[in-house]
């Protein structure tokens, strides 16, 4: 029988949530545990909230994680009995991935259930009946091929997520290999997690594998996990990324890691329309319509060459068009690249169905203490609301109070006094609105990067940013996203997009490079107190909390007597 231990830090409660006490001994333990199948859903100073749902567990099964073990993991780090009927729901989720089955035989698509029963309940199902017409025997029916993702969403809806192993085409071939020096002449080695991760998704080219998503840090490296992916197919690739810095990155990364050559890796963005057997396109173009009737021209590139392998960087921020034809796809192997599942959306089923399940995701902190990515303190520093603020911030709605207090004039003052305490470090300034970012950086004196900077200015800001030439940059949502900074090692975070999980995680991992010596990285964050802007902080910081990281809380007179 069980020993629960009070000294234990989980309070598993009957509506499938699970308290943590942050005080716990066992805490750090328990929590890399549980978020392997819980999401958590608030973090307060003492008492963090979990939520185990149908889909935490099932991207648990498709990492290999067995029903057993989860439930082993909540009677370990118990303080109380973990109540009966949560442990039979967990097995019950569980149980349903997989029990559906898509197969092709021949040039046919079959759906399979595992039983007469499942196969008449979809069969009654107003959502899928309509795909299921064709049946041919009392557990499968005949597919259209053109329906296989829109009935993996389906699926994936009524509860019963299908385990797709109906295969992929061939793509184009593109045979190449990995360079063991890069075109610097420094050593280049995959790193033993990011093979761990590209094997995962492979999976020796069996039906298993070739779609789903890996899940990694900023900075740890997601780039070259894409690259490992297309030498570990030998294919023609379709890159879809966030912007046309980033298909640079990706490109040039391609070029320096690979012996593809320049007349094989093309891109297509609003500047460069190359469609080569490598190529990188923006999210932008892919969505970009003359108005709101018009169709989207430009998403014929998936279709204009035989890709063998779709990659969609920060698959998080996925536009809904792109779905669109990606359930259209599904024949064409899919990886995902993100450093969170989190959609602001609240699409991370059609992720599943679509793009496919979480098939690796190595923990921040575990990549920290393994020296791949730098150890980062946060900081959130809580300033008062201007004198002259406070009567038009009491009667303003509530949109209006979050911009006044994300532009409280007091955050140039402090953010001056972070700059000259990191003097000899390369400081990043990250706002949401572009007023307030180019106000801060001319009383800075610093460049400002923002929507309107051109992309030949971007690439100096960048270049000199790289090379240590410029030590600070104030920069708008333009860097939030694939931007490669590696010697960026102080962020200091003026304003954000309200509550928004991702792009707090993506703004710390600006940061997070590994450095040289004592690889050290700080993030502040700049919060009128008392606000609404301080509320949604709270909601910003729940994925690094889950992560392992923990927000030091300074009030003004911490502030003030800052020192390092």
């Amino acid at each position: 029988m069980t020993q629960y231990n009070a000294e234990n830090p989980f309070i598993v409660q009957g509506d499938h949530t699970v308290l943590v006490e942050v005080d716990s001994p066992h805490y750090g333990a328990g929590r890399d545990e549980l978020v392997r199948f819980a999401e958590l859903v608030k973090s307060p100073e003492h008492i963090h909230t979990y939520r185990i749902t149908p889909l935490s567990i099932w991207n648990a099964c498709a990492t290999g994680m067995t029903p057993d073990e989860i439930t082993a993991v909540l009677a370990q780090f118990a303080k109380y009995e973990v109540p009966h009927h949560v442990n039979h729901e967990v097995f019950d989720y569980a149980s349903r991935y997989g029990r559906l089955k898509l197969h092709k035989e021949e040039d046919q698509l079959i759906l399979v259930a595992d039983d007469v029963v499942l196969a008449q309940e979809m069969l009654h199902n107003k959502h899928s009946s309509p795909f299921l017409s064709d049946p041919i025997s009392e557990v499968a029916f005949r597919i259209e091929a053109k329906h296989r993702g829109k009935l993996k969403q389906i699926l994936i809806k009524i509860g019963f997520p299908a385990e797709d192993l109906a295969g992929y085409v061939v793509g184009d071939p593109l045979p190449f290999s990995m360079r063991e020096k890069t075109l610097g002449d420094a050593a280049f080695k995959i790193r033993e997690y990011q093979k761990d991760a590209v094997d995962c998704f492979y999976a020796n080219g069996s039906t298993r594998g070739g779609s789903g998503v890996i899940v990694l840090p900023c900075g740890a490296g997601k780039t070259i996990v894409g690259i490992s992916a297309i030498n570990a197919l030998q294919t023609s690739t379709l890159v879809l990324t966030t912007g046309v810095t980033s298909c640079r990155q990706w490109q040039r990364e391609i070029l320096d890691k690979t012996t593809l050559t320049e007349e094989q890796v093309g891109r297509y963005t609003s500047e460069h329309k190359e469609v080569l057997p490598v190529t990188i396109a923006t999210y932008n173009i892919m969505t970009w319509r003359k108005n709101k009737d018009a169709d989207f021209k430009h998403l014929k590139v998936f279709d204009e060459r035989n890709w063998g392998l779709i990659i969609y960087d920060e698959v998080h921020l996925l536009p809904a068009p792109v779905f669109q034809v990606t359930s259209t796809i599904q024949a064409r192997r899919r990886l995902g690249l993100t450093a969170t599942l989190v959609r602001e959306d609240h699409l991370e089923e059609d992720v599943f169905a679509l793009i496919g399940p979480k098939k690796a995701d190595v923990p921040w902190k575990v990549l920290e203490k393994q020296g791949w990515i730098a150890t980062a303190t946060c900081s959130e520093f809580r300033l008062p609301m201007p004198e002259e603020d406070k009567l038009p911030y009491a009667v303003a709605e509530k949109r209006q109070k979050f911009r006044l207090a994300s532009e409280n004039r007091y955050k140039a003052k402090i953010a001056k006094k972070i700059i000259d305490k990191h003097a000899e470090d390369s400081v990043l300034v990250i706002g949401m609105y572009v007023d307030q970012v180019n106000a801060i950086a001319k009383t800075l004196g610093i460049p400002a990067m923002t929507g309107a900077t051109g992309q030949a200015t971007r690439e100096k800001l960048f270049a000199k940013f790289r090379s240590g030439e410029l030590k600070q940059l104030a920069v708008s949502k333009v860097a939030n996203f694939a931007v490669d900074l590696p010697d960026a090692s102080v962020a200091i975070q003026i304003s954000g997009t309200y509550g928004s999980r991702q792009e707090e995680a993506q703004r710390l991992g600006r940061i997070l490079r590994p450095k040289p010596d004592e690889n050290q990285a700080h993030f502040y964050t700049l919060v009128t107190a008392d606000t609404v802007e301080q509320e949604f902080a709270l909601k910003r910081q729940l994925f690094l909390c889950e992560q392992g990281y923990s927000y030091d809380i300074c009030d003004i007179d911490d502030v003030e007597a800052f020192t390092l």
